[in-house]
């Protein structure tokens, strides 16, 4: 397959727009441009828009006694996540697979912000044994968990297996999420019934949903090589979070147990989730230099994930997908009821 026939797939993977028009001279362009701006800095029914950024969605809202997990926290939207959280006085666990680059971090939004509550800790999601272990070392802090943030995960590696014989995206962004969550509800069921504040699950997706396997999920060829595109591993990836979602709030519902989770996509964003995609990766650092209009900055990218974590107005709200901190519909088999619940039944038995 020729590299550039891949391009509406990748863009239709990082939220590009993708209309299929070309314009002839940099007038146009300009104006196309413009007109897309124009959609970035629209409103919805939240009152935030593409252009609003997390300090802005948490404004005046108070975390005072709040603890809250971050997965992925060393870097781009996972950082700012743990910034702001730490800004509106959330205690802040950063889970990360760089204990040394988290440090950093963690100093950094020490010197802007001296008060600030945060612990840094190892977690490898693509381990089943480091996410135990984590869980493990968490407990044994003794703190309430009132806010689980999935954030972390990578995209368009290279065929690879975990060391648990698991293909990457799916192990890192979905499975090890899974049961990270898993481990840590009980903890946060006894945290929200004790102080009667619900608790949050955010999970961190990708529009790139759409652009997954003709069968949504291939449950029986997830590990093999044959067939295997990084394209659609990742959008696999990203379905299964959304379908997780879904799922996990109607059990979360049916038991009587408060504490929401919601899905979400945080934009177009330049940072190092690209990593392995050299060529890709050059495009969009590219792109993010003299295209801004149709791409969001670290803090606009956190927007999102914040609004969910911490806003009033998504209180009681659970199952759901947004963009740009406004409910989104879902589309093929992110909507599937079957599709999910069969999922389930496959993670359940996965980290079993």
């Amino acid at each position: 397959m020729p590299l550039w026939s891949t391009f509406p797939s990748f863009c239709s993977i990082l939220g590009f727009p993708n209309s299929g028009r070309r314009e002839k001279n940099s007038k146009h362009r300009s104006v196309v441009f413009v007109d897309m701006w124009w959609l970035f800095s629209r409103k919805g029914t939240s009152g935030f828009s593409a252009a609003s950024t997390a300090e802005e969605v948490t404004e005046g809202i108070n975390g005072t006694g709040l603890t809250a997990i971050v997965t992925g926290a060393s870097s781009g939207i996972g950082a700012e996540t743990c910034r702001v959280l730490a800004l509106r006085g959330v205690h802040v666990v950063m889970a990360d697979i760089n204990l040394s680059t988290g440090s950093n971090v963690k100093e950094a939004i020490m010197k802007e912000i001296p008060t600030a509550k945060i612990d840094v800790m190892e977690l490898d999601l693509s381990s089943m044994a480091s996410i135990r272990k984590f869980v493990e070392n968490f407990n044994m802090l003794n703190l309430p968990l009132n806010i689980l943030i999935n954030n972390a995960g990578v995209a368009l590696v290279p065929f690879l297996l975990s060391q648990d014989g698991i293909e990457l995206h799916f192990a890192t962004n979905y499975l090890g999420h899974f049961l990270l969550t898993n481990l840590l509800l009980e903890n946060m069921r006894i945290t929200a019934h004790k102080n009667g504040i619900e608790g949050r699950i955010v999970i961190v997706s990708s529009v790139g949903y759409k652009v997954t396997y003709h069968e949504g999920i291939r449950f029986d060829r997830i590990n093999e090589k044959s067939g295997y595109y990084s394209f659609l591993a990742y959008g696999q990836s990203k379905l299964a979070n959304i379908l997780h979602a879904r799922e996990l709030s109607n059990h979360l519902k049916e038991q009587g147990i408060e504490v929401t989770v919601n899905s979400l996509h945080p934009g177009v964003i330049a940072t190092n989730i690209l990593q392995h995609q050299r060529f890709w990766n050059g495009i969009v650092t590219a792109v993010s230099k003299y295209v801004l209009n149709v791409m969001k900055n670290v803090q606009q990218g956190a927007a999102t994930t914040c609004y969910l974590a911490l806003h009033p107005q998504v209180q009681g709200v659970s199952g759901r997908y947004f963009v740009d901190c406004n409910e989104a519909e879902l589309k093929s088999h992110a909507a599937d009821t079957n599709l999910a619940k069969k999922l389930w039944d496959f993670s359940m038995g996965s980290i079993s």
